[in-house]
């Protein structure tokens, strides 16, 4: 390696002197020489035409620095970089303490205020049911919430229920409550036993798009038990047919997801299929017996937020709807016309089921309330709230068929069974921190609790609440039903429908 006389470091073009024989960077001799005309070491007379370049090999190599020349040089270098890689560091570790610091402050912060509001809304409803009774003991009707607009258009809340609606529901509720008291589970429904050795038997896979996947509900037809509705993610409902596994319809017409569908069967008339979307409609299809085709009947756009609830009453004449728009809607499956619009209330609705005997209507908010309607009125005849709840999304709720009990979650992982005749919850599932509960539903014989979650689904007992059975084959279950006597649990997960009963 050459050394610039001049610079002492090792020259990019290198030049040799003919007068001194020394190498030198080209730039400087060349400066030198123009300012001075001689040799550096010498003193002789030197042109630019007595330097001779040096071709060094390889041509492309930078000489090395020289500060990184010596083992000392190197060592310094590396010292210097790792006391940065130190300081940067701890200076990381201060930033991400502060930063947790911070977020622990706020989210101690966020749950006082959840705490308080929660505290709140407890005092608030303790509140109206005490002037509630008071009103009831002094003849006086409730009045409407003062804070609300009232638009005058067809969507204007209604007063009540006509005059007819309510006999036809008084009439039902009279016929099935006389009858309920007495009811005891049909000779040859499966019992515990039985259910508790249910395994896997049949499963629909690929229903519905693959984009966006997964089915969001199910109903079973009572009728013809082979037959089954579901609706989607991608916008569709699917009528199918289990014995034959083929889609006996696909119908269209949400432009959102579908949130919940149903059967409206009733002797005498065509069948209905219901459903209702995210998209803020509920669409009714009629079979039409010329065509052998369901047929759109009717878009219901009476809400101005998802429909997040639908039940057929036990007249199987009227249709009930939930919504986000904090109002439910009654719609006359015979006119098919809307007989009555709620009041909005104070929270969002998101879930909705009738009592058996047809007289009440059970809705889930998003503040962890549940609050029960007399539907003949409109008025609320009670208001269960889970004590020290956090709130959250009641999105699913089941009355038993004894009509004494309402199952709903109390947490995203409990299940809360109330006794409406106490208003208390008389017992408290706990299904461990780790399951969500997506689907609660009672069976027709009021002897057993499904509970469909993201890791599948449970059976319970009444009464003694033992875990009868488990099914965790296809993962996360959003949607659970009792198939007819019991003999059948069907189940939904993603894409596929599952079916369980006894083994062969």
């Amino acid at each position: 390696m050459f050394f610039c006389a001049i610079s002492g470091e090792p020259p990019q073009e290198p030049v040799v002197s003919v007068k001194s024989n020394k190498v030198y960077e080209r730039r400087l001799i060349v400066k030198y020489i123009n300012e001075n005309g001689t040799d550096p070491i010498t003193g002789d007379k030197l042109e630019e035409s007595d330097l001779i370049d040096i071709k060094a090999s390889p041509e492309t190599v930078a000489p090395r620095p020289p500060n990184l020349t010596s083992i000392p040089a190197l060592l310094q270098t590396l010292h210097n970089e790792y006391d940065a890689l130190v300081l940067e560091s701890f200076a990381l570790k201060q930033q991400y303490n502060s930063t947790r610091q911070e977020l622990s402050y706020a989210l101690y912060a966020q749950d006082a205020a959840s705490r308080v509001v929660a505290r709140l809304i407890r005092e608030r409803d303790a509140a109206r049911e005490a002037l509630a009774n008071v009103q009831a003991t002094m003849g006086i009707a409730p009045a409407a919430p003062a804070s609300e607009d009232v638009e005058m258009d067809e969507d204007t809340p209604s007063e009540g229920l006509p005059k007819e609606i309510v006999a036809r529901i008084d009439e039902t509720h009279q016929a099935l409550s006389a009858v309920r008291k007495k009811r005891k589970a049909p000779e040859g429904y499966s019992t515990a036993a039985e259910i508790k050795t249910y395994t896997a038997k049949h499963t629909i896979p690929s229903l519905h798009s693959a984009s966006p996947s997964g089915i969001t509900s199910l109903a079973v037809s009572r009728s013809s038990p082979n037959h089954f509705l579901t609706g989607g993610n991608d916008k569709i409902v699917q009528l199918y047919d289990r014995s034959t596994d083929k889609v006996l319809a696909s119908l269209k017409g949400h432009t959102k997801k579908v949130n919940q569908v149903a059967f409206r069967q009733k002797e005498g008339e065509p069948t209905l299929l219901l459903s209702a979307g995210a998209d803020k409609i509920a669409k009714v299809w009629a079979h039409d017996e010329a065509s052998d085709e369901y047929i759109p009947k009717l878009t219901i756009r009476s809400h101005k937020g998802d429909v997040t609830g639908l039940a057929v009453h036990p007249t199987s004449t009227l249709l009930a709807l939930s919504s986000v728009d904090k109002t439910y809607s009654v719609h006359d499956l015979s006119t098919f016309q809307q007989v009555y619009r709620s009041a909005p209330s104070d929270e969002p609705f998101t879930s909705l089921s009738i009592h058996p005997d047809g007289t009440l209507l059970a809705l889930g908010t998003s503040t962890s309330t549940i609050q029960i309607y007399d539907v003949r009125i409109g008025a609320i005849a009670a208001s269960l709230t889970p004590p020290d709840a956090v709130p959250f999304n009641i999105h699913t709720l089941s009355f038993s068929e004894n009509g004494f009990h309402l199952a709903a979650p109390s947490s995203h992982s409990t299940v809360a069974v109330w006794d409406l005749r106490k208003q208390k919850a008389s017992t408290n599932i706990d299904l461990g921190d780790d399951f969500k509960v997506n689907k609660v539903v009672y069976d027709v014989s009021a002897q057993f609790l499904g509970v469909a979650g993201n890791t599948g689904g449970r059976v319970f007992m009444y009464k003694s609440w033992e875990e009868l059975v488990r099914f965790e084959e296809g993962g996360e279950m959003n949607d659970f039903v009792f198939g007819d006597m019991g003999k059948e649990i069907w189940g939904v997960t993603g894409r596929e429908v599952r079916i369980w009963s006894l083994p062969a």
